[in-house]
């Protein structure tokens, strides 16, 4: 078995050559505008990789200032209202005005703690409970003494109280 001797023919030699030719230029040509194209992204990238460390240095910036700015806020809380609620007013058959007039001496107690630090009117909490477990009032010739059943610190004081007859 041979090998046909198209090595003799130029059209042949012609084709192969063309088909040789081509695939080089063609080659060429295609690492020219793969090169190009993956160097446009790797441009596009670097950029935003840069963009994304800037914005998280920003952004950690601004995290420690609000950082500082919320600790340096909840340090000046201040008492901005006293809220005081009787609960068993009923029992005693107590009307609406005394009741009112109780729960105004009460805050007029603890009208002291207005405009002052919340940490530390929550550290006083033991003194803020003395004051209004010793106050005793007279409500239609009867004295009434109060207990605490739940009182919240934050910007506004609330206080839940129970009457008691005292002693």
């Amino acid at each position: 078995m041979r090998i046909p001797p198209l090595y003799r023919r130029p059209e042949w030699q012609r084709l192969l050559a063309g088909i040789a030719v081509g695939g080089c230029i063609s080659w060429v040509i295609f690492l020219f505008m793969f090169g190009a194209l993956q160097e446009k992204q790797a441009k596009i990238l670097e950029d935003q990789r840069d963009k994304i460390i800037q914005l998280e240095k920003d952004k950690s910036i601004w995290q420690e200032d609000f950082a500082e700015l919320n600790k340096k806020n909840q340090e000046l809380l201040t008492i901005q209202n006293i809220s005081i609620k009787i609960t068993n007013a009923s029992k005693y058959n107590i009307d609406d005005l005394s009741l009112d007039e109780a729960e105004d001496a009460l805050r007029e107690d603890l009208r002291p703690l207005l405009a002052k630090d919340l940490n530390s009117v929550y550290k006083n909490k033991e003194l803020v409970k003395r004051t209004i477990e010793n106050k005793t009032i007279t409500l239609n010739d009867k004295r009434y003494s109060f207990v605490i059943k739940e009182i919240f610190f934050y910007t506004t004081i609330q206080v839940t109280l129970e009457m008691k007859l005292a002693k």
